[in-house]
C-alpha cells in the first residue's frame, strides 16, 4: 500500500498525559498503549488536564533507538499552552522540526494500525526522535481523521 505525505516543519509542542514503556516486539504492547489510552479517557485524565490548546489527543512514541526490538516510551497526551504544577502527569516536548505528514482515514483502530504497517516498510530518513498521532475526531468508527507525524533527519 502507498501512502502520500507532505513535509512540514512544526514548533515545538508541549504535550501532558500518561506514559509507559513498551516494544514493538512485546507481546504486550497493545495491551500497554491500549491501557494508557483507558486510564487517559476513563480515569478522568484528560478532563482534569489544565490550558490544553486544543481538544486533539495525541499519541507520541519518543525515547527510541530505531532498532525494532528497542524499548520506546509511548505517552498518550493532549497538547497544552503551559505545564502543569505538580507531577501528576507525564510530561513531553514535542521537538521542533521536519515531520513526514500523513493523513489517514477509516476506522480509528485498524487504519491506524495499517498505516503505521506501511510506515516501517517506507525508506523515510528518520530521526527517530519522536513521532506522534494526533486525533482530530473521537470517531472510533470509519469516519476517524487521524495526521501521524514521522520526525525526519535534518
Amino acid at each position: 500500500m502507498k501512502m502520500d505525505y507532505e513535509i512540514v516543519t512544526l514548533e515545538e509542542k508541549t504535550a501532558v498525559g500518561v506514559s509507559a514503556r513498551t516494544n514493538n516486539t512485546s507481546p504486550e504492547m497493545s495491551a500497554v498503549i491500549g491501557g494508557l489510552w483507558n486510564r487517559f479517557y476513563n480515569e478522568g485524565i484528560y478532563a482534569s488536564i489544565p490550558k490544553k490548546a486544543n481538544a486533539r489527543a495525541l499519541g507520541i512514541y519518543t525515547d527510541y533507538a530505531g532498532d525494532e526490538k528497542a524499548d520506546y516510551t509511548a505517552l498518550v497526551a493532549c497538547e497544552t499552552t503551559e505545564l502543569p504544577a505538580g507531577n501528576d502527569y507525564a510530561v513531553c516536548r514535542i521537538p521542533a522540526g521536519k515531520y513526514a505528514k500523513f493523513v489517514v482515514h477509516g476506522n480509528m483502530v485498524q487504519a491506524v494500525a495499517e498505516a503505521w504497517q506501511t510506515i516501517w516498510q517506507m525508506e523515510l530518513p528518520r530521526s527517530f526522535q519522536c513521532d506522534f498521532e494526533e486525533y482530530q475526531n473521537d470517531d472510533m468508527g470509519d469516519n476517524a481523521e487521524v495526521h501521524i507525524y514521522i520526525g525526519l533527519k535534518e
